[in-house]
């Protein structure tokens, strides 16, 4: 059972890694395996992602009050932004219903954590490769449809949701800063449909009371560590690269793959 104090403890890992790009879902098995905490139910790493779905909201709430003012008075630009989000999403939607059981049975396995942490280094390593500076609004649909691949990618743990959108953004020419600020945009459909269905067992009293307090302790801290650091983040996108992110995941996906030999 996860008490108050490993809910605080991933919901503040969670608010972290979400949004540098290291892989929230790869630390939340990486973490647990190292401190011995019990292994939190998929529930309880979605509604974590809630939570930081919140802090994307509130980041971007004059952004997001704007598109659908613009929805609203049928503007061009604002319809063409919605209509990338909702083809940006379509790949994540499919691969998670048709693959969920799947997915699980990977989350058991702590060694794919540290080898698919490997993987978003070398996509750490490519996004910096690429030289563009053009804004999310050039994307078009085509571009929304390579983010959404990407981001399908990121239910593997240890494969940075981040990481993985930012890179294909980056590809289709977009800017450090802009190709984050469309991968926390495109985070919000997919975070808060997976939270509403995960969360229904809480409301229906499916999931025993003695775990309704951590799972919402989580989840609000989460969002808190999530809201501070989306700012710092994007702050730092306009100055610097994604090199030290990527020696991160490369040491830590080495170091865990190993470690598993030996102490699991």
């Amino acid at each position: 059972m996860i008490s108050f104090l490993h809910a605080i403890l991933l919901g503040i890992v969670q608010g972290i890694t979400e949004f540098l790009p290291v892989s929230s879902s790869g630390h939340l098995v990486i973490i647990p395996a190292l401190f011995g905490i019990p292994k939190p139910p998929l529930t309880f790493d979605v509604l974590l992602h809630l939570g930081t779905g919140l802090a994307v909201a509130a980041v971007f709430k004059d952004e997001l009050l704007t598109l659908i003012k613009g929805i609203c008075k049928g503007e061009k630009a604002a319809l063409r932004l919605a209509g990338g989000l909702v083809v940006g999403t379509i790949p994540a939607v499919a691969a998670g219903f048709l693959l969920r059981d799947q997915v699980e049975k990977v989350f058991g396995v702590p060694v794919f954590s540290g080898v698919f942490l490997l993987v978003t280094a070398f996509l750490l390593w490519l996004a910096d490769r690429y030289d563009g500076a053009k804004g999310y609004e050039s994307l078009g649909w085509g571009g929304a449809l390579l983010v959404g691949l990407f981001q399908a990618l990121a239910l593997l743990p240890g494969v940075s949701r981040s990481g993985a959108t930012i890179t294909a953004g980056r590809a289709w020419g977009l800017s450090r800063q802009e190709a984050a600020r469309f991968s926390f945009l495109l985070s919000l459909p997919i975070i808060f449909g997976a939270g509403i269905y995960e969360a229904l067992p809480l409301l229906t009293g499916e999931t025993p009371l003695e775990l309704t307090g951590p799972y919402l302790a989580g989840t609000l801290v989460a969002a808190v560590s999530g809201f501070l650091v989306i700012r710092y983040f994007l702050g730092y996108l306009g100055r610097g690269r994604l090199r030290p992110f990527m020696i991160y995941c490369l040491l830590v996906g080495t170091v865990f793959v190993l470690g598993t030999f030996f102490l699991f």
